[in-house]
């Protein structure tokens, strides 16, 4: 399998070498990075050309690295049924900077564009409709982000009185624990049959 990843590097490399900024093989994947530029056209050549036939879209996702000039990848996955393998595509784009959408490409990335927008705020110019997914409307910020407050500022629920949703403060139903291990719940401070063995 490696040796067929190493052949394909190869012939895009050489065939779209200007598209291109770097190949890698890792963990039995190919990764090919793009700038933001070049990725429509870097896509369009993977799906149509003979030898690439990367028809199928699968994924496209973001991922956050705070201390990086360049804050986020956006990563594309995608599949050749032709030459049964998958290919990562990756470029990086600082908070901020917006990324052509592939929609032209691949109908299939309405829906994860989307999804990195309100998940990591990474916009994406050329969407036809690029609104939140997963969060409400109303939602403030980016969950994906690490920054972001791991238990937020409100819960969303829905009432069903008010038969509406409706946003409350958040509230920790327990109260942090202390555990004793001398409990007899929680441990024992004596031997238990057949423990005297692992000492000696």
């Amino acid at each position: 399998m490696s040796e067929a990843l190493t052949e394909l590097a190869t012939y895009i490399r050489e065939a779209r070498s200007a598209l291109v900024e770097d190949a890698t093989i890792a963990f039995g994947e190919l990764t090919l990075t793009a700038t933001v530029e070049n990725i429509v056209p870097l896509l369009t050549f993977l799906r149509d050309d003979v030898q690439c036939g990367f028809i199928c879209f699968v994924d496209i996702c973001g991922v956050d690295w705070p201390q990086r000039e360049k804050r986020f990848d956006v990563v594309y996955h995608l599949l050749s049924p032709r030459q049964n393998q998958r290919i990562r595509v990756k470029l990086a784009v600082g908070e901020g900077e917006a990324v052509p959408s592939a929609t032209a490409v691949y109908m299939g990335a309405d829906w994860f564009e989307r999804e990195a927008w309100d998940m990591y705020g990474i916009p994406f110019t050329g969407h036809p409709d690029l609104r939140r997914i997963l969060t409400d409307y109303g939602f403030e910020g980016h969950p994906m982000r690490k920054d972001f407050p791991t238990t937020g500022y409100v819960e969303v629920r829905y009432d069903d009185n008010a038969k509406r949703v409706v946003y409350e403060p958040v509230e920790l139903r327990q109260e942090f624990r202390n555990f004793d291990f001398l409990s007899p719940w929680e441990g024992t401070d004596y031997v238990l049959p057949g423990d005297e063995k692992a000492k000696t």
